[in-house]
């Protein structure tokens, strides 16, 4: 997955948004919950992709090739994973992958909050 590949799916993603920060990353997020990071690679052809998962999912992700708990954000407890190679999770995996963060980080926000982006109902 190219990062415009990536930036077109996150876009299509109910209330998402994005920002370019932390050294160029380019992060999504649903309301104030960040749900998916792109970038962060040596080589921009092969971007890193970042995204939050299920306690279940970060287990069994964790140890296949091509994935690791996220820099920084696992170490501090957060299920996080980083896809930095295809060799496990292709292109269509990762998709659902981003989809359930974003449910998850959608989940995370306040009634209000949620209400306000049109995800309550």
């Amino acid at each position: 997955m190219t990062l415009d590949e990536y930036n077109s799916f996150c876009a299509s993603l109910p209330a998402a948004h994005h920002v370019v920060q932390w050294g160029g990353a380019h992060v999504w997020k649903v309301g104030s919950k960040v749900f998916a990071i792109g970038g962060w690679s040596q080589h921009a052809e092969h971007p890193f992709f970042t995204f939050k998962c299920s306690d279940m999912a970060y287990d069994v992700l964790k140890e296949q090739p091509g994935c690791r708990p996220a820099p920084y954000l696992a170490s501090r407890g957060m299920k996080w994973i980083q896809r930095v190679t295809a060799e496990s999770m292709d292109d269509e995996a990762l998709m659902d992958y981003l989809t359930d963060s974003h449910r998850l980080a959608a989940r995370n926000l306040t009634r209000r909050e949620r209400r306000e982006l049109g995800l309550e109902g």
